[in-house]
């Protein structure tokens, strides 16, 4: 295993509410992510994924916990620092209908991270710049002028990559990357992303509730629950043999591809709603919709602890049914 690029521990990220409870988006996490790696994170809508992301690049600000980037502390950076962190360190948002300024010109949007950064000074040179980073992505470089409501949802993802990658990132989180994209170009993206990861040599974080997706395209995968991640390792282990009740249940909600498999195999249906996040259930925060539930469920929290290993990577599950100790 290459080395660790990005590593939080117990990392925390509530956040207040008037008269209640905080919500709990991300609750004591352990992460790490290796150099030249993708790392998918997976889960249900709510579970604290994209926020995870985002404290992690400390685009919201953790409540606890630390996390550093190739050995510098980002949650106790200063100003300066954290200034310099962020060109080595990029997010490409779910929503391209969102994450650019209608007001710009694309062209325009690629080039803020070189004004910011002061890279490639001086309006010819940027142009330049942003024309080969058009290229690098799949799109016509004369394009630069146009705005973002002229181009189809795909190309303004592409757009956002581009943006991404001006500043020469090694780190980017991919929040959601295909989920607002028809089907026929979520592929594109996705294969577009895994060739500038051998191209440009990048670490990826992609948060995904797509297991589907995420399986095909990640080293590793952590899979989340109610602001925790419950499993981790390698990714055709944890797809082969999951160790934790509530990754069986996401994959058994994979659709298969073959009408016979399909109408055979068995399906995991989880009762109840995901609880709220500002109130966990007690002992193990799986345990009010797990089919496997038994008596230390309720009372003893289970830690994250090593249940196995493949391909030279440790698979780690928070459950009793492991007779994993207590967090």
């Amino acid at each position: 295993m290459s080395e660790v690029l990005v590593e939080a521990t117990d990392l925390q990220v509530h956040f207040p509410q008037p008269h209640a409870l905080p919500v709990q988006a991300v609750d004591g996490v352990d992460l790490t992510v290796h150099r030249g790696e993708t790392l998918g994170l997976v889960g249900e809508s709510g579970c604290g994924k994209s926020t995870l992301g985002n404290a992690l690049l400390r685009l919201v600000e953790p409540t606890g916990g630390r996390v550093s980037i190739d050995g510098v502390d980002v949650t106790a950076a200063d100003a300066r620092t954290l200034r310099a962190l962020r060109r080595r360190t990029a997010m490409i948002f779910q929503d391209p209908y969102a994450s650019l300024d209608p007001r710009f010109t694309v062209g325009d949007c690629i080039a803020e991270p070189l004004v910011i950064h002061r890279l490639h000074r001086g309006r010819s040179a940027r142009r330049r710049r942003v024309g080969e980073l058009m290229e690098l992505v799949g799109l016509n470089p004369d394009l630069q002028g146009r705005y973002p409501h002229e181009f189809s949802g795909g190309q303004r993802q592409r757009v956002g990559i581009a943006r991404a990658l001006a500043g020469e990132p090694d780190f980017v989180v991919c929040d959601e990357p295909i989920a607002s994209l028809d089907v026929s170009v979520q592929a594109q993206v996705i294969n577009l992303l895994m060739r500038l990861q051998r191209e440009l040599a990048l670490t990826y974080l992609i948060v995904s509730h797509d297991l589907a997706a995420i399986r095909q395209v990640s080293d590793r995968v952590a899979v989340m629950y109610l602001g925790r991640v419950v499993e981790s390792g390698d990714s055709a282990t944890i797809t082969a043999e999951p160790a934790h009740p509530y990754t069986e249940a996401l994959l058994s909600a994979v659709p298969v591809p073959e009408p016979d498999r399909e109408r055979s195999r068995n399906r995991i249906v989880l009762a109840g709603d995901l609880p709220s996040p500002s109130d966990p259930p007690s002992g193990c925060r799986f345990r009010t919709r797990c089919p496997r539930v038994f008596e230390p469920c309720p009372d003893h929290d289970p830690a994250l602890q090593v249940v196995g290993s493949a391909q030279g990577v440790e698979q780690l599950a928070a459950c009793h049914l492991h007779g994993v100790t207590d967090r």
